[in-house]
């Protein structure tokens, strides 16, 4: 899969003759998944990249405009490289169940996501956010629905399935300490599936 962060160009002394706005982007999405939003900083991030804060201004009129950059960024990984590559698998359930796994598995999306949470009163985050659980509820219910649910049972189970992601991150966020170790993590990965896209056949 491509990284959600870097695509970087090659060594450093080609590096400041080379640096393009999408390379400021992957490093201000870098610095939030370290740091978070609010330690995005032109300086620190020319250092990084080796290049003068000239370069930064030849591409963004702000820092603002490359953090909407990140942001932009980091949104149009999950349309293109998650969900547009699920749209291919043809059996809605199967569809589900690879979004579960590659969500529960795709580490650094994690901590993105997770920082974003902690910045959700910046004017530019909260739309971001806004739009991309949008556009997950409705995927995730259109799947539901495909694959048999009722109209209101496709919404419910969409809801309480995005209800269980958040909810698993901010719980990491308040008690890291507590994160279950890995065989723990992945049964319940498969109860989650169990449940919600694969519910138990009433017998009589």
């Amino acid at each position: 899969m491509t990284d959600i962060i870097t695509e970087q160009v090659g060594g450093r002394s080609e590096r400041a003759n080379r640096l393009s706005a999408d390379d400021w982007a992957a490093a201000a999405l870098e610095q939030i998944s370290s740091h978070g939003v609010a330690s995005v900083a032109v300086e620190p991030l020319a250092r990084t990249l080796g290049v003068t804060k000239g370069s930064f201004y030849w591409h963004f009129p702000s820092r603002d405009a490359l953090l909407q950059a990140a942001l932009d960024r980091w949104e149009a990984y999950e349309r293109d490289n998650i969900f547009s590559k699920l749209e291919t698998v043809g059996d809605p359930k199967q569809r589900l169940g690879q979004l579960i796994n590659l969500v529960a598995h795709d580490d650094k999306s994690h901590v993105i996501y997770k920082q974003l949470l902690k910045a959700m009163d910046h004017p530019l985050v909260q739309p971001v956010i806004g739009r991309v659980s949008r556009r997950r509820l409705e995927w995730v219910r259109d799947s539901f629905a495909a694959a048999g649910f009722t109209p209101d049972d496709a919404r419910h189970r969409a809801r309480l399935l995005y209800s269980a992601y958040v909810g698993f991150q901010q719980l990491n966020l308040q008690t890291p300490q507590d994160r279950p170790p890995q065989e723990e993590y992945e049964a319940y990965v498969a109860h989650l599936m169990d449940t919600l896209i694969h519910p138990p056949t009433n017998t009589p």
